[in-house]
């Protein structure tokens, strides 16, 4: 059989530390800093698990010390700013008590007896102890709900929904954005999108894109849906206008591009390598197996669907891309001189079958599963008559079982995500304009940290897997280095806007990952 092979992490020489809180810094007193128009005594955030500090797979406290919020605050106390509040877990395991199989701690990096990276891996070092029925009976300052979508933030009853919002809503039927007005602040951000797109692409693209199904009804919409545009623009220009109103000033942050981030980009299109002691010496015997089929390919008039693995080059997998028109049918005819009883079968397995491109997008979680033999699929298989060589001959995913639509982002979803992500950022962007708002490119900023990385006093900061600095071991979530750049891109906006001037924030002083053996 075929093992799993994929090694996409990079050795961790350099540049590698703990998740710690870095505000020792004093503050200076000097005649250079102002507030300008701001009146920063009460400052308001609101928005997802970005806003909140979830980083690593989970919310846990240093996380939250190191969220952009609370980095701006402490650089908002140089010209008088107020207390920054927020709704700290528990502990610095991440998840909830009790509830790890749903809330699953942080995710550490596990290295080898070799010292070589594994992979992350949930840290088992201490038990998460955060009670998830225990309300906090306070107000905070920071009100990023991971999890959170668009039209959830004025969502009556949201807590019953979302566990991390119900540690603080005020009441049974709070929305958050109602619980963040009561705090009368005095100053607002809003970041909020990225789970209206977010979950579709993590998922692969396996939700309802309602840009194409014209449903307007959030209610009805699935965790991996896309967000209707119209639904979207609406539900923010009612966010904004609740936020804005008596002319209360804040800062609107526009939405990353998501398949630019270290979940959509490490895995490569072609992860198997042909001089791989388990992959490499099968290549002559796979390519033999597949020519029946792919001489089946060419008589029905689809070469391209063609399946060769090569022996001298990394090595593409074989997705399902149910975008294809289905042949199974066609196909069992032609494949039933070559395969026999078995064609039914093959056919039906590769009649939307074809090999992943350059152009095609393997998820971070795809790197689990290629290689690995689907024994779900051998026991299928075995109950209908084939037999269990075979059958696990048949079953090695990514390889002769095609990858499922989980795993990976096509062209086709890919465009869906970019045709959402560029209305929603046009509606945040306009009514920035429009509320006299200041206002953040956020896609800008973090398509620099994808493309080159940002420079910073001792370093780079780019979206490389776990030794780039920017993001944490889930992909997608800044690690505090990271929410030091957008602090910074917040500030430049408020200097902009308001002529506030307090000083930027090192990048390098600010931590990454958390190395650590203590796993199961």
């Amino acid at each position: 059989m075929i093992k799993n092979n994929i090694k996409y992490l990079a050795i961790l020489a350099l540049g590698l530390v703990a998740c710690e809180p870095e505000f020792d810094n004093p503050i200076e007193e000097t005649n250079n800093f102002t507030s300008g128009e701001l009146d920063l005594s009460n400052f308001v955030a609101l928005g997802n698990s970005l806003t909140a500090g979830f980083a690593d797979g989970a919310l846990y406290i240093t996380g939250q010390e190191n969220s952009y919020p609370n980095i701006l605050a402490q650089q908002f106390k140089f010209v008088g700013g107020g207390e920054f509040t927020q709704p700290l877990m528990a502990d610095n395991t991440g998840g909830f008590a009790g509830n790890n199989d749903t809330f699953p701690p942080r995710l550490v990096l596990v290295f080898d007896e070799n010292q070589e990276p594994v992979g992350p891996a949930p840290y088992t070092g201490a038990p998460s102890t955060t009670d998830i029925t225990a309300n906090l009976g306070s107000t905070f300052n920071n009100m990023g709900v991971p999890g959170a979508k668009s039209f959830h933030l004025a969502f009556p009853g949201y807590g019953s929904l979302n566990p991390y919002f119900e540690r603080f809503q005020q009441s049974a039927t709070s929305t958050v954005v109602g619980d963040a007005l009561a705090l009368d602040p005095t100053l607002f951000s809003l970041w909020i999108g990225n789970n209206d797109i977010l979950g579709y692409a993590t998922s692969g693209g396996t939700g309802e894109d309602h840009n194409m199904t014209g449903n307007i009804d959030p209610s009805t919409y699935g965790d991996s849906d896309i967000t209707n545009n119209g639904v979207f623009a609406q539900t923010y220009a009612g966010l904004v206008d609740a936020l804005a109103a008596g002319g209360r000033k804040g800062v609107l942050i526009d939405l990353p591009d998501v398949t630019s981030i270290p979940f959509f980009t490490t895995v490569p299109f072609a992860p198997l390598s042909p001089l791989d002691e388990t992959f490499g010496p099968q290549i002559p015997t796979l390519n033999a197996t597949y020519a029946g089929l792919n001489m089946a390919f060419a008589a029905l008039g689809v070469p391209e669907r063609a399946i060769e693995f090569s022996t001298t080059a990394a090595s593409a997998v074989v997705i399902k891309d149910e975008s294809l028109t289905d042949i199974t049918a066609n196909l069992t005819v032609a494949i039933t001189p070559v395969f026999g009883p078995l064609a039914p079968i093959i056919a039906a397995q590769y009649g939307q079958a074809r090999q992943a491109t350059e152009e095609d997008l393997l998820v971070l979680t795809s790197s689990r599963v290629i290689g690995q033999v689907d024994t779900d699929r051998v026991a299928e298989l075995v109950g209908l008559g084939v037999p269990q060589e075979d059958a696990g001959q048949l079953s090695v995913i990514g390889v002769t079982l095609p990858l499922t639509d989980q795993y990976v982002l096509i062209p086709a979803e890919q465009t869906a995500i970019k045709v959402a992500q560029n209305s929603y950022n046009e509606t945040i962007r306009n009514l920035a304009t429009a509320n006299g708002l200041a206002f953040v490119s956020m896609k800008s900023q973090l398509a620099q940290v994808a493309s080159g990385g940002v420079l910073f006093d001792g370093g780079v900061i780019t979206s490389t897997f776990a030794s780039g600095g920017g993001f944490s071991l889930d992909g997608v979530h800044p690690t505090p280095r990271g929410h030091a750049l957008v602090a910074n891109g917040v500030l430049d906006a408020l200097e902009k806007t308001y002529g506030l001037v307090v000083p930027r924030v090192n990048p390098g002083e600010f931590g990454t990952i958390t190395v650590s053996n203590e796993v199961n």
